[in-house]
């Protein structure tokens, strides 16, 4: 056998995934998609979500704000569907849930502003994290996991002009939290499934 010989096929097999072999798909580290563990990862930024937006209507709650709150309550149990919608898809598609710890949440605030301010952010960064999930399922060509992630996109687009309607209806109300619990009772107070939404691991919640 010529060394050349030899050589590829101890790239082949002996090497673990050759260069050629599923590169879109695999790595030799983790056996998973770089789009997989992006995701694997989202699971656990959107189960904190839901504990900072559970925290953030607890401060309301406490400060007998029942519209902001149950707002804030609502929110929390959306994210949790969105990590466990997440989970089935991994579930789904052959790759094992081992689902991230919770991140660190904040609950030290001195005025509802902050609240909302927090959650915009916290809106807007997990924005960009589907996209930059989107971007690794086209880049994997990961068709199927590209479509999946087409309701999320949508769903962060509501989510931010909700959270910044929010910002500025609680900036025009300059400290009048009561008005604010009025313009929430008004055009927020409406709920409904969304039957095109992903299926979750585990009943929905939210």
């Amino acid at each position: 056998m010529s060394d050349i010989t030899s050589k590829l096929i101890d790239k082949a097999f002996f090497g673990g995934y050759c260069v050629t072999m599923n590169a879109t798909t695999r790595t030799s580290e983790h056996g998973l998609s770089k789009f997989h563990r992006l995701l694997l990862d989202q699971v656990g930024h959107e189960f904190t979500a839901s504990h900072q937006y559970f925290a953030l209507a607890a401060w309301f709650d406490e400060r007998d704000l029942p519209g902001v709150a149950r707002l804030f309550y609502r929110q929390s149990l959306e994210e949790r569907d969105h990590a466990t919608m997440m989970v089935r898809y991994l579930i789904d598609n052959g790759v094992a849930p081992d689902i991230p710890g919770v991140g660190e949440i904040r609950t030290d605030f001195a005025e509802p502003r902050e609240l909302v301010a927090l959650a915009l952010r916290q809106e807007q960064q997990v924005t960009e994290q589907i996209k930059q999930l989107a971007e690794a399922a086209r880049d994997e060509r990961d068709y199927t996991g590209e479509q999946f992630l087409n309701w999320f996109l949508q769903e962060q687009v509501e989510e931010v002009s909700t959270m910044s309607t929010l910002l500025n209806v609680v900036d025009r109300g300059n400290g009048n939290m009561f008005d604010v619990e009025t313009w929430v009772h008004r055009e927020l107070s409406g709920h409904s499934d969304d039957p095109h939404a992903p299926e979750t691991a585990g009943p929905l919640v939210g």
